[in-house]
């Protein structure tokens, strides 16, 4: 199995505090990966070293077999990776509309409802009636959603998301794990996604799950092979 993106022997700190103690994982091409564990547990630093927004005090990211260690976020970003943060996931000063449009071929707007955004309206209907409203005033799991929405549109073949499920209904939520698993159809595209707990609803597209506990990858495996 091809392997998209690694890290290997990652150290991430933050001011005296470590938060990955040399951390080992590959993430399959083409495939749902899921990062799991508790608050503090290192997860969502793992996701935030693969996306470059924190750098690595020790180790290296790989990229398709490159080393991207010392590439910043917005350029991994212009060769295709796509980050849904938990925190501030929108452009509050845009509205819904604008959001969208960004991630749309071209950007043109929300007046040509390119094909791309009438499938995200199947997914997350509740956002339509929001369009005109600018995203900073919408509440957190409208926010969520329209995150998760952006990173259905984009092309990048690489989109990693940190729990895309938080303050949705499990309606929603699980129509928004359906959709990511979407991407990956036919080796398309690569989706790794932080979690507390494996979703019900995208345990079965998930190829790899990658437990941590204080900093440290505690189980590798398939989702079935994982105990309770």
């Amino acid at each position: 199995m091809s392997v998209e993106i690694a890290l290997v022997g990652a150290r991430v700190r933050y001011g005296p505090l470590e938060a990955l103690h040399g951390v080992d994982l590959a993430v399959p091409r083409g495939s749902v990966t899921v990062l799991l564990g508790r608050n503090g547990a290192g997860r969502t630093t793992a996701l935030r070293a693969l996306a470059g927004s924190v750098p690595l005090s020790a180790g290296r990211v790989l990229w398709r077999g490159a080393d991207v260690t010392r590439l910043s976020a917005h350029r991994r970003a212009r060769l295709g990776l796509a980050f849904v943060p938990d925190r501030r996931p929108v452009f509050g000063s845009l509205t819904v509309a604008e959001n969208l449009a960004l991630f749309t071929d071209g950007g043109q707007g929300p007046a040509l409802d390119p094909p791309e955004v009438s499938e995200v309206f199947e997914v997350f209907p509740a956002l339509r009636p929001l369009l005109g409203r600018r995203a900073g005033t919408l509440s957190g799991g409208e926010q969520r959603m329209l995150a998760v929405s952006r990173a259905l549109l984009t092309r990048a073949r690489l989109v990693l998301l940190d729990e895309p499920g938080l303050g949705l209904s499990p309606r929603a939520a699980a129509h928004a794990y359906g959709a990511l698993a979407g991407l990956t159809a036919g080796g398309g595209r690569t989706v790794v996604v932080a979690e507390q707990r494996l979703p019900a609803a995208l345990r079965p597209a998930t190829t790899v799950v990658h437990e941590l506990r204080r900093g440290e990858v505690v189980f590798t495996g398939e989702p079935a092979e994982r105990p309770e």
